[in-house]
């Protein structure tokens, strides 16, 4: 009975390490985690817009003390556009640490592990297979939608 489990036992070790192995190559943790990550920081910033929801809501309620009502408006949109300018930044870094990811392509199992898919070293290429072209290391510089607000 013992010789006949060992084939299985073996096989489903063999089973395990290529799922490890393929896990690494195709990065399909790392994906995952920088995929909730990213959730957990939306997340982070839609609580955020809420409270200041919430306090304009309130100074509203509390009367025109401050300020009239297209001031009591712009402190509104403020909000928003905050909320707003924060979330693009969010998806714009993800977006670009996820085509620079994307572009080295997987590492051998060797030179990448799990805690440093994606990240930079400190020479600012990313690991991989291949090298980065000169300049792709930098961030892309993307036009904004707007001048920023004067504070």
């Amino acid at each position: 009975v013992v010789g006949g489990v060992a084939p299985w036992g073996y096989l489903a070790l063999l089973l395990g390490v290529a799922c490890m192995a393929g896990d690494r190559f195709f990065g399909v943790t790392s994906g995952w985690i920088r995929d909730v990550a990213t959730a957990q920081a939306v997340q982070r910033r839609l609580q955020v817009l809420q409270f200041d929801w919430a306090s304009e809501s309130v100074r509203e309620v509390l009367g025109p003390a401050d300020g009239t009502a297209s001031e009591a408006a712009e402190r509104c949109l403020g909000v928003l556009r905050r909320f707003s300018e924060d979330v693009t930044e969010l998806v714009r870094t993800e977006t670009a640490d996820w085509m620079v990811e994307f572009r080295t392509g997987a590492a051998p199992l060797g030179i990448q592990s799990a805690g440093t898919v994606g990240q930079r070293t400190d020479s600012g290429a990313s690991p991989g297979r291949f090298p980065l072209p000169p300049g792709a290391g930098a961030r892309p510089n993307m036009p904004r939608q707007r001048p920023p607000e004067p504070r």
